[in-house]
């Protein structure tokens, strides 16, 4: 335990090391890391990190939720589940194990309970949208203080709940976690007595009376999230009080920049790269992020969308039209910075990559 003498915090300067990986569904593994030098963990719970896979065919960057609580700092987790078509995840499942060491960028991330404290929780998560809603629970749970939280989590079936026993055993030590399961069909061989179906409003009041009073978090698809706002929202409930993570939001946030001055595609502009040595030609419709690839420069990204935030770079000269999901504080902007898969040049612009 001598490592941990001092007290320090992990930083994105520092590689992660894997120390575990335990198979949790079918598909589904959670990686358990821990700094090199010893630092330990601090993070809100809820929030996500982007890891660099080094893959065959280069880098690539994969946003992921900690589903670990800084609650327990020694190690930092990440609950992962592969889809059809996965090449990053599939690569953690097939490739990464004990003792690789893989970069991070984060943590980062507004999705937590510590921005919006209540006294009474709802939380309705689909498949790995599970995760934060872990992170969460264990956050309170560890607090020592009896929380009280309706946990929803919906899946394909039984054998597919992620993180179930882990939840099950907390629910087990205290009463003020209820926890709700809904699966679209049972598992062969085996009795489920749980809910049964897709996610509707007459589920809701049976599972929650009560969800007039909760702040409500919700994760999973676009589809799922979209349904749940629905029924939340006939039911005449206070959307204020609504918080989703998504990946796939529509544009919120622009950068100040005047009414008139938008991107057109018969405008030409030019990027310099300053710390590349690089100048790049494009249409002002192009963003910093497509002009750098064209260029062969790497600048991390994650979703491309504007919410994870990697792809943040300092701007030093010139003017972009930025429209972003949140992954980027009015603080950093008015530092210079700007995420580049959302930023497109007006005219000669120069970031720091």
């Amino acid at each position: 335990m001598s490592q941990f003498k001092t007290l320090s915090f992990w930083s994105d300067a520092e590689p992660l090391e894997c120390v575990t990986r335990t198979p949790e569904a079918p598909n589904v593994v959670t990686f358990s890391f821990q700094s090199p030098s010893g630092a330990l963990f601090n993070h809100d719970p809820g929030q996500f990190v982007t890891l660099e896979l080094p893959t065959p065919e280069g880098p690539l960057y994969r946003t992921y939720t900690i589903s670990s609580s800084p609650s327990r700092p020694t190690a930092l987790t990440i609950t992962v589940k592969a889809q059809d078509r996965s090449i990053g995840t599939r690569w953690m499942l097939d490739k990464l194990h004990k003792g690789m060491r893989i970069r991070a960028i984060g943590p980062a991330g507004k999705f937590s309970i510590v921005h919006h404290p209540a006294e009474k929780y709802l939380f309705i998560s689909a498949g790995s949208g599970i995760t934060p809603m872990v992170a969460m629970t264990t956050w309170l749970y560890d607090s020592g203080r009896e929380p009280d939280i309706v946990f929803i989590n919906c899946a394909r079936r039984p054998s597919e709940i992620i993180l179930r026993d882990r939840m099950e055993l907390m629910a087990s030590r205290i009463v003020g976690i209820d926890l709700k399961w809904v699966v679209e069909e049972p598992d062969p061989f085996r009795p489920w007595t749980g809910y049964r179906g897709m996610f509707n409003q007459i589920m809701l009041g049976l599972m929650a009376q009560d969800y007039l009073e909760r702040e409500v978090f919700c994760c999973g698809p676009e589809p799922f999230m979209r349904a749940v706002r629905e029924a939340l929202a006939g039911l005449g409930y206070d959307m204020s009080r609504y918080h989703q993570e998504s990946f796939t939001a529509e544009p919120e946030h622009a950068e100040d920049v005047p009414e008139d001055v938008v991107p057109d595609e018969q405008n030409r502009a030019e990027i310099a790269f300053s710390l590349s040595g690089i100048s790049a030609r494009c249409n002002e419709t192009d963003t910093i992020l497509v002009a750098a690839k064209a260029a062969g420069l790497v600048i991390p990204s994650g979703c491309s969308m504007g919410i994870c935030g990697t792809c943040k770079v300092r701007k030093t000269e010139g003017q972009v039209h930025m429209v972003h999901n949140g992954g980027i504080t009015e603080e950093d902007v008015e530092e210079g910075y700007i995420l580049a898969c959302c930023s497109k040049p007006l005219g000669h612009v120069t970031v720091e990559a």
